[in-house]
Parts: structure tokens; sequence; C-alpha cells
């Protein structure tokens, strides 16, 4: 700017000419002309540099940029996710950050990828506040993609999070969250700051008051802590908590996990809290994990006992063998007319009769389902073989892939060897040995037994307690009785002849 002007006041006080001009300041022509034409400089397009490096991991970051643009919006890949990735997949490519940043700018700037947010940094004094949400997430379970609700509670001293999944955020999952979280922490925080969410607040009263749900002021009670509610569409009033959704969920939710199941995917939600206990936040002097064991001292002390937060329901067992809670109906292994205890938990419903547990199932939030387990029907199978073909208990373990194609064979070798009533008869038997041996052990013996080409269910209840013979060493014999089995064995080429007589003969 400086030399522009210089330019121009020469040209017009000075010398007067362009080439004089460009002679006295050591210029080019151009320049002048282009001083003289405006006072402002153009702004120069910045050169581009030779990237020999990125060209080695261009087709891997495409490829990730690309994914990203079918996954949740706000389950994609930051620059930092992929440089971290790229150091993981492709060690041989040795790149800096920043060039791998840079890059990823321009792709997501051509895809319409980027977004920003701005939040405000606060500060508090250890074991002060926590701060509660919830948000979705979507996770391979047993290779089906689900949406499932995460929830998050936030200690703002330490910045430690408990992150847990749960197929729908129900209030009973809400509180069970929390208890979770407490053990967590190892203990409760004074005061815990919410959104309005519905699971808590009935009615938003004027300024910070609310009515609040019965159950969650009796759990507030038994837990000891206050609460505090943002106001409406005030999000940014628990910063916090939303940055740690940020970060959690790009750092652990990137790429999409793979679990067999909630508890597995809730277990490796756990496993990275733990991880991100090793996280050092900025401006911090102490990681995160220390800072919880700090922050510990400071805490309320944990309840006696945890809050009852199971649900009961008094079902009574219906002609299909099943009870209904909810609207979903559940088998049981009792006689029709029979009434149960049903006990309601966030995850599991279980069957209670005369005090003890009959049967265990996972939930379902689904309307006007039939949870069936064979096992329940096994003992009315026995004496009615005809109707498992057709069952609909073994329709949804082969829709489940939980029926070994080995069951199919042995049974129809069963229905060779004898005919098809007493052969499905035999095999009712063996998958009733399960609830002795498991059925990790009978599908083990039924497999071992078809690779010896042995169809009969002798050798399976054979295999399935051959494991459990224990061989005892006897106490020092006299010499005497030694010797007479110091004599060859007798000539036996039946080991059955042998196992009935051979010793004692």
């Amino acid at each position: 700017m400086e030399l522009f002007e210089e330019i121009r006041r020469e040209y017009e006080f000075g010398v007067g000419t362009i080439l004089g001009v460009a002679r006295k300041l050591g210029v080019h022509r151009r320049m002048v002309r282009e001083a003289l034409t405006n006072a402002v400089p153009m702004e120069k397009p910045t050169a581009k540099r030779e990237r020999p490096r990125v060209e080695l991991v261009v087709g891997f970051i495409d490829a990730i940029l690309d994914a990203d643009r079918k996954a949740p919006r706000k389950q994609r890949h930051t620059a930092h996710r992929i440089y971290t990735r790229i150091t993981e997949e492709r060690p041989e490519v040795q790149i800096g950050e920043s060039t791998v940043r840079e890059y990823v700018r321009e792709r997501k700037r051509a895809l319409g990828l980027l977004a920003r947010e701005t939040f405000v940094p606060q500060s508090y004094v250890w074991g002060q506040e926590g701060q509660v949400d919830w948000y979705e997430a979507f996770a391979d379970l047993d290779g089906q993609r689900q949406k499932v609700q995460v929830f998050v509670l936030r200690s703002m001293a330490s910045g430690g999070a408990f992150h847990w999944a749960y197929q729908r955020a129900t209030q009973q999952a809400f509180l069970e969250a929390h208890e979770l979280a407490f053990h967590y922490f190892g203990g409760v925080f004074p005061l815990l700051r919410y959104d309005n969410l519905s699971l808590a607040v009935k009615k938003i009263l004027r300024g910070y008051r609310r009515e609040e749900t019965s159950r969650f002021i009796a759990f507030r009670s038994h837990w000891k802590f206050q609460s505090e509610f943002c106001n409406p569409a005030e999000g940014h009033e628990k910063g916090g908590v939303e940055n740690e959704v940020g970060t959690f969920r790009r750092n652990h939710w990137v790429p999409v996990p793979k679990a067999r199941d909630l508890a597995d995917l809730n277990a490796q939600l756990l496993a990275s809290c733990r991880q991100d206990e090793g996280r050092l936040i900025a401006g911090h002097e102490e990681t995160v994990g220390r800072g919880m064991l700090i922050e510990r001292e400071h805490l309320l002390p944990l309840a006696g006992e945890d809050f009852d937060l199971v649900e009961a329901a008094f079902p009574t067992v219906n002609s299909l063998g099943c009870v209904k809670v909810r609207t979903n109906a559940y088998s049981v292994p009792l006689d029709p007319g029979r009434k149960v205890q049903a006990k309601i938990r966030p995850s599991t419903i279980e069957m209670w009769h005369n005090g003890r547990c009959v049967a265990t199932h996972e939930r379902c939030y689904a309307h006007q389902q039939e949870i069936l387990v064979l096992e329940h029907y096994l003992d009315v199978l026995e004496h009615k073989p005809g109707a498992l073909r057709g069952s609909k208990p073994l329709a949804q373990l082969r829709q489940l892939g939980l029926w070994p194609a080995s069951y199919d064979r042995f049974w129809q070798g069963l229905m060779e060897r004898y005919d098809r009533q007493k052969g499905t008869k035999e095999f009712i038997q063996l998958l009733i040995l399960a609830r002795v041996h498991g059925n990790d052990k009978l599908r083990a013996a039924i497999e071992s037994a078809l690779d010896m080409g042995c169809g009969d269910s002798a050798a399976v209840r054979h295999l399935l307690t051959a494991s459990e013979l224990v061989h005892i060493i006897p106490a020092p014999l006299p010499v005497g009785v030694l010797a007479a089995f110091e004599r060859p064995l007798p000539n036996v080429s039946n080991y059955d002849q042998l196992l009935v007589g051979g010793w004692g003969q």
C-alpha cells in the first residue's frame, strides 16, 4: 500500500512519466500502471504448491469424505480424525497434519461439509457441577444399522464424562443412567444442569421455576443433589456437555461402531470413556483422569442403596405360553393360568414366579410383537413333537441366525434312522440337555458326532459327559497287588467288551 502511494505521488508531483517512475523506484512499468489505475493493490491469487506427499493418500481421504456424505451428520470425520487414521492405517506415508488439514478443508468446502460452532469457555471449582444431556447416534448392531439414544453426564471441573446407550430415552433409562454415572465418578455432583426434557419437567413456569415429575423428585431426593434447568432453546447454557458430545462423537462414533448387541456397544463406550481419562484439556494442568481423582473428594457420597427403578406388572400366562407386558407378548416356561410378576427394566424384562426368576427377555420397544424362546416350549414339544417344525420360536431362531445348520442335519438323520415322529422326539430330548450343559456344549457335541459320521443321540449324550469323567489317582498299593496289574492286557478287539468285563476276567 505504501509503495502504491509513493508511485502515485512520484508520477503526480515528480518525474511525471511511467518509465521515469519505474526507473527511479526500481519497479516494473506494469506496477506503475496498476498503481495509477487503482490506489488499492489487487489481491493476487495464492500460488499453488506442489504436494507430492498428499497425493499418496488422496484416494484414502476422498473415500472417507465420500462415505461421510452418507454417514449421520454428526458422525463425520474431522481433519484430525482423518490424520489419525492415516497414521494408523497407512503408516508407510509420512505426512504432516497441517498438510492433511489443508487438503481436507479444500475438499470439505467443495463437498459442502464445512460447519463451525463457537463455544464460550467457563471455569468451575472441583465437584461444583455436572451437566446432563441426550444425543442420537447410529451403530451397527449385529450387522444392522440402528439409531440409539445416548445419555451423557459430564463433570465441568475435571472434564470427565460418562456415555451410555439405550434403545429409547425413557424415564427409567434416564434414571438408571444417572446411577451408572454416579458409580463411574465415585460420587454425586451437588448440582446437575439439564435441558427442559419431559423426563424430568412436566411444565415450565416463570423464570427458572419448573414443575417436575414426581418420580424425578423422588430420585433427586434419594441421591441428595440439586437440579437446574436451562432456559428454553438456550442449549449454550450447558455448553460443556454440548462440547463433550461433539468431541466424543467425532473421536469414538466415527467411523460408525460395530457391536454384537447393545451390551457390547456400551462396553465399547465405557472403554472409550476410560481412554479419554488420559486426555489433557487445554487450560488444565492435569489429565482428565487425574482431575476425576481429585474431584472425587469433593462429591457427595454414594447412597447406601440404589433407587428402586423397577416397574412391576402381574400378567397371567395365556394358552400360548406367553404373558403380555405393555403391548408385547413374552414366552415363559409355565402352564397357562399362572400369574407371574414382570419386573420391567430399561433393557430387560424378568419374569418371576414363586420367588424365582423363570425367564429373562431383552425388552422390546416395538408394538404388538411376540418374543419367544424355543427352550420354554421344549417340555410341551416333547409330547407334541410334530409341532416343532412349524413353531414360531424355531422360525425366530432361524431368522436371527441362531439355529445352526448342524442341528438340521442331525435332526434329519434321526428322522431317517427312526421315523419322523420318533426322530423329532429324540432330537427334542437332546435340546433339553442344553439346560444342564449349555447351548455351546450341545452344539459342539452334535457337530463332533456329525464329523465322526455318527447320527445316534446316544453318541451326543456320551460326548456331552465325556469331559466330566475324572481320572482318580489312588493311594499307593501293596507290591502284590501291583504285580497283578503288570499282566499284559487281554487281546480284546471290541472296546465295549473291554469296558464291560475285560479287566475283571
